[in-house]
């Protein structure tokens, strides 16, 4: 298939995360001819999401000293004319480093197979945990990273009413495995507490506690397509640019969300419930009556905080969190602000706090009782929601299909063709390529900043309550002035993101050593390894972790386009995931891109309602929008 692809495009677009998707769907819809590569094998790039095995292949991935597959046919500095140059583009993606690996819950020899064989299959085949197919001009088919679902779309659905968005709400025992990845070489601990030990009692059986189910690794492998694990972790503002964009372009009809039921906060050593809404503050039975009066009070001056500069015009220099403390407010309060509504570094700005504290109070309401959602099979589905609508008014895809270079004229300067690794020359007139492409040459006055990220499967929520099905957003304030806080999100089965009786934990913050380091210390806090529980007892009453991953994620944002090298007027760069909460950025980035390659037209406006689709020729059988040039798109089942 993509030894035939078309030669003449108008716009060629390497990598598929969420800001090329957003992109690609946008030009599509505006009638240009989009290409839409990635040399990987599964969609979303470092936006993706993944099944248990998927990411243990993806972990493989990076630990392979070179790239798979990577034996082009032709070598393209041959086809290369006398007028033209080449701009290298990257062979391996080098954006993820200190990826760590534990495992806590207990492993039987008998199971090892069945995780082997995961393992040793062609990480370029089952990076995603199944095989992803490319596209070819009729079909965008995928298998997605879901667990027992199927979607069918074509052209020919019916939009749903102007703002509505499809939105469901619902309510190791003795041995202690370690796998660390560090460049190309894999070391693995094993540290075995013997085989004498096996009959010690159980310490559930402690009736002062709630019985705990027993989950052991092979469970997990087994149970494997029931996680999707996001590599970024985000949630979506209610309010913010994201939905609104999903709403406009009824992109909102490929995806289901969910409310995220709690916001927590870790204040003396415990994890607290915040209120949220005007029931919540004065349900709370964490603070008095004169504390409620003052934070409504203080919420109330948030929501049109522009309307009395003359309160914050004297602090505008100053921290958010010194200009709380002439609120007035309480120690206790100013936590809730700081950490848990404007969800802020304590050094930011009084405007940057009030703007976040604004932001939060709008966005309540919505869907629900907090201000945020989260997309059902994972984060990984938002940029594959967009490249649908991209295939359905004619985009075409290819996966697993590298670029090796851009070709310049060197007359004009600008570029007008890529060179694929068939050898096969591909015309456009702009193009969009994903910084992780972009070649150390090109990249060398770029200074990244990192995300350090951790991933952990734990038996138990942070904050139990009657019901098991929360879906909760933690902040834990820094220990030393200058560290970062870390962002905790606790995602529950019904999220389709884990196994019944598990919950998948993120943790997030910006790097300033490894992630292991920067993030192990919030995690002992919270959580305890499976295996320590039979050693110390006062750890009981924490969850246990069955297996953690640790690794670091380059931040491409904020790079200006000066910084790259030698770059084509006609080549624009799109940044990885940031380390923010919303995907604010990735929105603003595709919009500001399509207004400069295309001013004056729309950002992905609304699809055509079917009935209002006027056909030439009477006796000509009518067609739904889009089929003439391709494309129907469809979502197969993961099965």
């Amino acid at each position: 298939m993509a030894d035939g692809l078309p030669t003449e495009f108008d716009v060629v677009i390497i990598g598929t995360g969420l800001p090329e998707s957003i992109l690609a769907a946008a030009c599509s819809r505006s009638g240009q001819r989009v290409l839409h590569i990635d040399s990987r094998s599964y969609y979303g790039g470092n936006w993706a999401s993944f099944t248990f095995s998927g990411l243990l292949s993806w972990l493989k991935e990076y630990q392979q000293s070179s790239d798979i597959g990577d034996k082009s046919t032709t070598t393209w500095q041959d086809l290369i004319h006398e007028t033209e140059e080449a701009i290298a583009l990257h062979r391996k993606d080098e954006t993820i480093q200190h990826t760590e690996v534990f495992c806590f819950a207990s492993q039987d020899m008998d199971d090892n197979i069945e995780e082997i064989d995961g393992l040793q299959k062609n990480p370029s085949l089952v990076a995603s945990g199944t095989l992803t197919k490319p596209l070819d001009s009729a079909y965008l088919s995928e298998e997605t990273h879901s667990y027992g679902t199927s979607y069918g779309m074509s052209v020919k659905d019916t939009p749903k009413t102007d703002g509505e968005i499809l939105l469901e709400v619902t309510g190791i025992e003795e041995t202690q495995v370690k796998e660390k990845y560090c460049g190309d070489k894999t070391c693995i601990h094993t540290i075995a507490g013997g085989d004498e030990d096996e009959n010690k009692p159980i310490v559930e059986d402690n009736t002062d506690r709630p019985k705990r189910n027993r989950i052991t690794y092979s469970q997990i492998v087994k149970e494997g397509r029931k996680f999707n694990i996001d590599l970024v972790s985000k949630l979506l503002y209610s309010q913010g640019l994201l939905i609104d964009l999903l709403i406009k372009s009824n992109v909102s009809r490929y995806a289901e969300f969910k409310n995220v039921t709690r916001i927590l906060t870790f204040r003396e050593g415990k994890v607290e419930q915040v209120p949220c809404s005007r029931a919540d503050v004065f349900n709370s039975k964490e603070l008095t009556m004169v504390e409620k009066r003052m934070l409504m009070k203080f919420l109330t001056f948030c929501l049109d905080y522009e309307q009395h500069p003359d309160e914050y015009q004297d602090f505008i220099q100053c921290s958010f969190s010194e200009y709380l403390k002439t609120k007035k407010l309480t120690p206790n309060l100013q936590h809730f602000v700081l950490h848990s509504i404007a969800m802020t570094e304590s050094s930011c700005t009084t405007i940057d706090g009030l703007r976040a504290t604004k932001n939060f109070l709008q966005c309540l309401g919505r869907f629900g009782n907090t201000p945020f959602l989260f997309p059902l099979y994972g984060q990984g589905e938002i940029p594959q929601c967009f490249c649908r609508m991209c295939a359905v008014f004619g985009g075409i895809y290819c996966l697993r299909h590298k670029v090796q270079c851009l070709v310049i004229d060197k007359e004009s300067g600008r570029c007008k063709a890529i060179i694929d690794h068939f050898g096969q020359r591909i015309n456009a007139k702009c193009f969009i390529v994903e910084d992780s492409y972009l070649s150390e040459e090109t990249c060398s006055n770029v200074q990244y900043k990192q995300i350090s990220r951790a991933v952990l499967i734990t038996d138990q929520s942070v904050l139990k309550t009657d019901s098991d099905q929360q879906i909760s957003i933690l902040i834990v304030p820094p220990v030393e002035p200058g560290k970062c806080a870390v962002r905790v999100t606790e995602l529950c089965s019904s999220t389709m993101t884990c196994m019944k009786d598990t919950y998948l934990i993120h943790l997030t913050c910006s790097s300033s050593k490894t992630a292991r380091e920067d993030l192990e210390s919030v995690v002992n806090k919270l959580f305890t390894p499976y295996a320590e529980t039979e050693i110390d007892k006062e750890e009981l009453t924490k969850p246990r972790v069955l297996w953690a991953l640790y690794f670091n994620m380059r931040d491409s944002s904020g790079i200006s386009r000066s910084s790259y090298s030698g770059l084509p007027s006609n080549v624009y760069v799109c940044s990885g995931p940031d380390c923010g909460l919303g995907n604010e950025h990735a929105v603003k980035q595709a919009e500001t891109l399509f207004q400069e390659i295309f001013p004056g037209e729309e950002f992905c406006p609304p699809p055509p309602n079917p009935e209002d689709i006027v056909f030439d020729g009477d006796d000509k059988q009518p067609e739904a929008p889009g089929t003439n040039n391709i494309i129907m798109a469809k979502l197969e089942s993961a099965e």
